[in-house]
C-alpha cells in the first residue's frame, strides 16, 4: 500500500486557498493511479515516489504545477512547458486540470516505465549543453551595469537563474518588480542564489 507524508499535509495546508483543492485532487489521483506510491518532499516540493521519482506537484503564489519525472516519455512534446514547471502549464483552478481519466492514464504509464526501469532521456543531457532561458530585457540591462552580478548569474545553473527570472516576472506591480530587481542585482553581486537563505539552513 502507498504511504502518505505529514509534511505533504503541512505543505498543502500552508498553500494559498486556491491551490489547496488542486493539490488535494492531484494527490488523490496519484494514489489512485499508483496505489503503492510513497510521498516525500524533494527540493521543498511534494514528490511521489515509486521505484524512483514518479511525479511531483508545487504551489506558487498564483498558480500550481504538476509534472512527471519522465514527462517526455509520457506526454511527447510537452516536456518543456515554457510557462511553468511540469507538463501542464500554470494551473490556477480545478478547470485547468486534465480530465481525471487522462491523468490516471498518465500516472499508470509513469508507473509502468518505472516498473520496466526505463531511464528518463531528459535527465541525461550531453555535458556542457545549456538550456535556454528567456531573461527579460530589463533584467539583462540591470545585470550589464554590474559586472560581478552578471558574471555570477551567467555562472549559475539553469535552475538557479530560472529562480531569479520567475521571482521578477511574477511580481504583481512595477514597484514590486523594481524592488526585486534591485535586490536580485545586490544578491547576485555577492554570489547569492535566489533562495540563499534557505540553503544556509
Amino acid at each position: 500500500m502507498g504511504k502518505k507524508d505529514k509534511h505533504v499535509d503541512a505543505y498543502i495546508a500552508k498553500s494559498a486557498e486556491f491551490a489547496q483543492p488542486i493539490l488535494r485532487e492531484l494527490r488523490e489521483i496519484v494514489h489512485e493511479g499508483c496505489p503503492e506510491v510513497e510521498e516525500a518532499l524533494k527540493w521543498r516540493f511534494p514528490a511521489f515516489m515509486y521505484k524512483g521519482m514518479l511525479c511531483g506537484m508545487a504551489a506558487f503564489k498564483q498558480h500550481c504545477a504538476f509534472g512527471f519525472w519522465k514527462g517526455s516519455l509520457i506526454i511527447p512534446g510537452e516536456e518543456n512547458n515554457a510557462n511553468a514547471m511540469g507538463q501542464f502549464g500554470r494551473i490556477t483552478s480545478m478547470k485547468d486540470l486534465p480530465q481525471r481519466r487522462v491523468l490516471l492514464a498518465y500516472i499508470r504509464k509513469a508507473k509502468q516505465l518505472n516498473d520496466e526501469g526505463v531511464k528518463s532521456p531528459t535527465r541525461s543531457k550531453p555535458r556542457g549543453e545549456k538550456k535556454e532561458l528567456a531573461v527579460p530585457a530589463y533584467f539583462t540591462t540591470a545585470l550589464k551595469k554590474n559586472k560581478k552580478a552578471l558574471a555570477n548569474f551567467d555562472a549559475f545553473s539553469y535552475s538557479k537563474r530560472k529562480d531569479y527570472v520567475e521571482w521578477l516576472t511574477e511580481a504583481k506591480t512595477d514597484e514590486t518588480r523594481k524592488r526585486r530587481l534591485q535586490t536580485s542585482v545586490e544578491w547576485l553581486a555577492q554570489g547569492k542564489s535566489r533562495n540563499w537563505k534557505y540553503e544556509r539552513c
